[in-house]
């Protein structure tokens, strides 16, 4: 009878133990079947459109403002306008009476009314040959004339198609193979993936002290807050990452081989003491010398629109809440009301400390974690609404860096460093001028036309 009882607690045990090992697998493997039933894309997490499985429909975080799409009442609209001097006129004359057929040569015109064309001429490549002579002096001296400092081989390319090269590149992302077929079929200018190579890097060595300015600009400004961000990419078949730091009139974008603090050292290494940095929370910003942070809200609102679809939770729809309403007074707040006392303000910065402190079930892991979050960064959440200069999302690092993906989308990847390095100063100075309502290609010809010992 002893032995019976042994044999059977030993078989509840091991039931026991089979219970909880099933009991763990069965959680873990909830948990797993959760990320396929609530997956994470572009609408509730911070992964780009890129990477999206089957395209789900986009959901914006703007909210709804109540007016009808297209174009609103009083906006003026654009449409092509007739100008008071063309540069060409034709004039049309009956010649002869449709109703009898007598001849009008000598009848006297009356003018009727005119319609105008818009076109482009056709393109025609124009050569200069460019001579030097000789003048012999009475000293004896002979005397050569000098060519322009820009003409430095017997036959080159001017600064109109240098300056076209970097506009196609870094505006429009045009690859080699299709830029060397549009000058051969449109300008009837034969130019090789060689030489289009050699035209770039001859315009990115006129263009480093502009670039070298944008980073001065925004290492000592004091007037913007700055934004950072930064994206993986391929050069030459290896992870590498573009960096970018921007403010309203300027874009700085650099390449590197890291992620870490490494990079960021190495290109503002005593970061932007007179400025606010605005980011999402990758660690490395967070070690940048700065007045403080903002860390971007639309990366806080897309991972709460994963949660509320993942738990539905209360906890996380009133964190969205609070943070929509934050945006929202954000708007209505006029320059004075940044340096007083606002009651709003302080019942938003209480009910953030209520929710940020409030006892989440320890079962609800990710919302754990993402409080967890919101607790470790308290102090830079809000900052956008106690400084005029601080926008409260990251967007405008967001759509600067977006250049870099575009481009490698259209190209495959960068084969080279110095490849990489090069739309880096040229797309630095497009976006800049950009910024700044300059026209893109007009300002890429005043730097082509700066002299370079290449």
């Amino acid at each position: 009878m002893s032995n019976d009882l042994e044999k059977l607690q030993k078989t509840v045990i091991v039931l026991a133990e089979k219970v909880d090992s099933l009991t763990k697998e069965n959680k873990n493997l909830q948990k797993r079947l959760a990320k396929y039933e609530t997956p994470k894309n572009s609408n509730n997490s911070s992964i780009p459109p890129s990477k999206d499985e089957n395209r789900p429909k986009r959901t914006s975080l703007r909210e709804k403002s109540g007016l009808k799409a297209g174009g609103q009442k009083g906006r003026k609209g654009n449409t092509l306008k007739m100008v008071e001097v063309p540069d060409s006129i034709l004039k049309y004359n009956a010649t002869y009476c449709k109703c009898c057929g007598e001849s009008l040569d000598n009848i006297p015109a009356e003018f009727k009314s005119k319609r105008q064309v818009y076109d482009i001429p056709k393109i025609e490549i124009k050569i200069t040959e460019h001579q030097i002579y000789t003048k012999h002096c009475k000293c004896g001296r002979v005397n050569e004339g000098t060519y322009p400092q820009a003409v430095k081989s017997p036959v080159s390319y001017g600064s109109n198609i240098e300056s076209l090269i970097g506009y196609f590149h870094t505006r429009q992302y045009i690859p080699f193979k299709r830029m060397k077929e549009i000058f051969a079929d449109v300008f009837h200018a034969p130019i090789s993936e060689g030489g289009i190579h050699y035209i770039l890097d001859r315009l990115t060595a006129k263009a480093q002290p502009a670039y070298d300015l944008i980073k001065e600009r925004l290492q000592s400004n004091t007037k913007y807050a700055i934004g950072s961000d930064e994206t993986g990419m391929k050069v030459c078949g290896d992870k590498h990452w573009a960096w970018t730091w921007q403010n309203e009139e300027a874009t700085f974008i650099t390449i590197t081989d890291n992620r870490g603090q490494k990079s960021i050292d190495q290109t503002f290494k005593n970061g932007f003491e007179n400025s606010v940095l605005v980011h999402d929370c990758w660690a490395s910003h967070f070690n940048t010398n700065a007045i403080t942070h903002q860390i971007c809200i639309a990366h806080l609102l897309r991972d709460l629109n994963y949660l509320n679809e993942l738990y539905k939770h209360k906890w996380s729809i009133a964190v969205k809440l609070l943070f929509q309403i934050a945006l929202i007074k954000e708007k209505k707040m006029d320059i004075t009301d940044y340096y007083i006392h606002d009651a709003r303000i302080a019942q938003i910065e209480n009910r953030l400390d209520y929710l940020i402190n409030y006892g989440l079930p320890d079962k609800k892991e990710e919302l754990v974690r993402f409080q967890n979050r919101l607790k470790k960064y308290r102090d830079y959440i809000l900052t956008f609404l106690y400084r005029p200069e601080v926008p409260p999302d990251n967007n405008a690092s967001e759509r600067a860096i977006r250049n870099v993906k575009v481009k490698q989308k259209v190209s495959g990847q960068f084969r080279s460093t110095n490849g990489a390095f090069r739309f880096a100063v040229l797309r630095s100075i497009t976006d800049t001028v950009i910024k700044n309502k300059l026209n893109v290609l007009n300002s890429l010809r005043i730097i082509s036309n700066l002299e370079t010992d290449l």
